[in-house]
């Protein structure tokens, strides 16, 4: 596929698609943690880390 990008057979849209799904992705999360308590980050944290330690 990257041959295929280089050498113009193919148009790569997906890169374009990626960034502007990471920009908006962090535009959302950074409104997101404005709105948020401290005492919902810290349950959202807690609730993570009960996550990651079950999984072990």
């Amino acid at each position: 596929m990257v041959a295929q990008i280089a050498t113009g057979e193919i148009a790569d849209e997906t890169i374009a698609k990626t960034k502007l799904g990471r920009d908006t992705g962090k535009a959302g999360g950074l409104a997101r943690a404005i709105t948020l308590t401290a005492e919902q980050r810290r349950e959202i944290a807690r609730t993570a880390a009960d996550a990651r330690w079950k999984k072990s």
